[in-house]
């Protein structure tokens, strides 16, 4: 006898996150192409009613279900996307709808495990099922969740948080990363390493890995700046000097700091670090390089100085990083 599919519902509406909703059912599709075994999850869209539901993305998208209708059953995972308004200044916005919120703290009673994706944080935090708790969404909002909510401890930071029974998921694209770690908790490590295989995936990112890479640093107004920072991202296995980065630019050196604090608030030398330790990370995950030459290919010189600056950044060696993170084929 086939062991019953474990329910999800995912809540939808209008100016919802297209890949909000469609990213999760996709992860726990290819779950039973990866088990010998009929289970899994049945996945069902719930809307206030049956009609199309647009998302931002302009496509349309057919309900299974209504929150009427789902309500009382057994819900083994209710998951919540989120939308925003954008401004004219393309200031981003996260919404909560009053009549969404309820839904979801309504179905969250029925629910054994509760998670939201990206900005969908917001309505859970609006529903009151994030008070006391730490929590993560897209970096865009966060300090307009804490701040609308200050009961939530809000973490930019991590690409996921469980916080006991809840869930919050960072940027859109994490909601497949989400998933996986469902998947882990549900079937285990195994099932959910060949589910991220088929998705060419890492099974999961670093614990406590920043959700921002270099290439998402804030941009900087200064033209110069954005040109500089382009070519240190050319050039990070040759020396890039405080002097010679300077002369690029055609500044004095005491000035180019001086515009790299005020720009993008960190040093040149901190800057270059970090660009060199995401390359490093890049090469670990992806390929089967020495450490020897990936010290050379990033600009570090030695591997001593590469492991110093792996602890800096990361609190981890070169090898304990690959050790957990790198991508094994078939």
């Amino acid at each position: 006898m086939a062991a019953p599919k474990r329910l999800v519902v995912i809540v939808v509406f209008d100016g919802v996150d297209l890949l909000d909703i469609t990213g999760p059912p996709e992860v726990f599709a290819l779950l039973q192409r990866e088990v010998d075994s009929d289970t899994g999850y049945e996945v069902l869209l719930a809307a206030e009613t049956a009609e199309p539901v647009t998302t931002a993305a302009g496509v349309r998208v057919l309900p299974d279900t209504t929150f009427e209708e789902v309500t009382g059953r057994s819900i083994d995972t209710l998951l919540v996307p989120g939308s925003v308004r954008i401004d004219a200044d393309r200031r981003v916005t996260a919404l909560a709808d009053p009549a969404v919120t309820a839904r979801v703290a309504q179905l969250a009673g029925a629910a054994r495990r509760i998670a939201s994706v990206c900005v969908g944080a917001h309505l859970l935090a609006a529903a009151g099922l994030l008070d006391g708790k730490r929590a993560t969404t897209h970096w865009s909002t966060a300090r307009q969740l804490a701040a609308d909510h200050p009961a939530v401890t809000v973490d930019a930071d991590p690409i996921f948080i469980r916080d006991g029974a809840v869930w919050t998921g960072a940027g859109i694209s994490s909601c497949l990363d989400l998933s996986l770690a469902l998947v882990a908790e549900d079937f285990g490590e195994a099932a959910a390493l060949r589910v991220a295989r088929q998705l060419v995936m890492y099974l999961k990112r670093p614990g406590g890995q920043s959700q921002f890479s270099v290439p998402l640093e804030p941009v900087s107004p200064t033209r110069r700046i954005e040109d500089l920072r382009q070519y240190i991202g050319r050039n990070l296995s040759r020396p890039l000097g405080l002097a010679d980065l300077a002369a690029y630019a055609h500044v004095s050196e005491r000035q180019l700091s001086r515009i790299f604090k005020a720009d993008l608030g960190t040093t040149p030398a901190a800057y270059i670090e970090s660009a060199r330790v995401e390359l490093a990370r890049n090469r670990l995950e992806s390929t089967d390089e020495t450490l020897e030459r990936i010290a050379a290919t990033c600009g570090f010189g030695t591997v001593d100085t590469l492991i110093r600056a792996f602890r800096r950044q990361l609190a981890t060696t070169p090898t304990e990083y690959r050790n957990g993170f790198r991508y094994a084929a078939r």
